[in-house]
């Protein structure tokens, strides 16, 4: 049996996500022979400037594409948020396991546990920092680069009076102690994607444990977010936003558009990138009217 080649970025959550993939397909298919590649990217390289100044979202992918259609790796691992909305043809997402907690979450200098808004919030979106002013008047946003470890680092070093960090990328590190609270979608509405894994291959592929990667729920609220955030035009210099929730068969989106405004649309589970696209075709409409 061949080796199975698993790609992920170097960090720290890069390759935990990739490893928590892994166990995953040896739980499927336990004769399963797996091997981490891990590849520095651009994006992880250029730290000094923030997403938008320098190329977007697909900085943090572009050599894993290269490296999956090269064939020197099988599948790639990544964060569903941070792929841009235009994918290679030829390199589909195969599977989305199960989401986790998709929250943003506030986190103080280490010993603090009171919230000190005179100092900056370090955050890197524009989503992030658009909720922020409007809940929290007055509050200074300021961006901050670099893995959670280092961002962690930053603040802990006096440069931040607190961060605002995806909850499942805490909690997945290990570190959901730092978490002083939990911004609810009704205040911080949630990137698309956001607490999701996206499983890449080659088309074509025909990896037998691929379904069991897969969870439905999770598929079609990763393809209502995307669907809207596409149709929107939201790249990664866009505040555009949106979050699903699954109830048995029935599908609630919310989006948020550049100025903040929200729309919300419930539907059928199984027509969910329709439903993406018409809540981005109603709020357009909105917005003209």
């Amino acid at each position: 049996m061949s080796v199975i080649r698993v790609g992920s970025r170097e960090s720290r959550l890069a390759v935990i996500q990739a490893e928590l993939v892994m166990e995953a397909i040896r739980a499927a298919d336990p004769g399963a022979e797996l091997e981490l590649v891990t590849i520095k990217t651009t994006g992880d390289k250029i730290l000094d400037r923030t997403l938008d100044q320098v190329g977007g979202k697909g900085l943090f992918v572009k050599e894993l594409d290269a490296a999956l259609l090269a064939g020197r790796v099988d599948l790639t691992v990544h964060s569903l948020k941070d792929l841009p909305m235009e994918l290679h043809p030829s390199l589909p997402l195969a599977a989305f396991p199960r989401r986790a907690d998709p929250r943003d979450a506030l986190v103080l200098p280490a010993g603090q546990v009171q919230w000190d808004r005179s100092r900056p919030v370090g955050c890197a979106s524009l989503r992030r920092k658009l909720q922020l002013e409007r809940c929290f008047p007055g509050v200074e946003v300021r961006p901050v680069r670099g893995n959670v470890l280092t961002r962690l680092k930053k603040l802990d070093g006096g440069e931040y009076g607190a961060l605002v960090l995806a909850a499942a990328g805490l909690e997945r590190l290990g570190l959901a102690g730092r978490i002083a609270r939990y911004f609810a979608p009704e205040e911080l509405l949630p990137a698309a994607g956001q607490g999701i894994l996206a499983v890449q291959v080659r088309a074509g592929a025909g990896f037998p444990w691929l379904p069991a990667l897969d969870d439905p729920e999770t598929r079609a609220c990763a393809r209502a977010e995307r669907a809207f955030v596409k149709a929107l035009d939201g790249g990664c210099s866009s505040p555009v936003a949106a979050y699903a929730a699954a109830e048995g068969e029935e599908l609630f989106l919310t989006g948020m558009d550049e100025s903040g405004r929200r729309q919300a649309l419930q539907g059928p589970r199984g027509r969910a990138e329709a439903q993406g696209e018409a809540l981005a075709r109603q709020m357009r409409g909105g917005a003209h009217g």
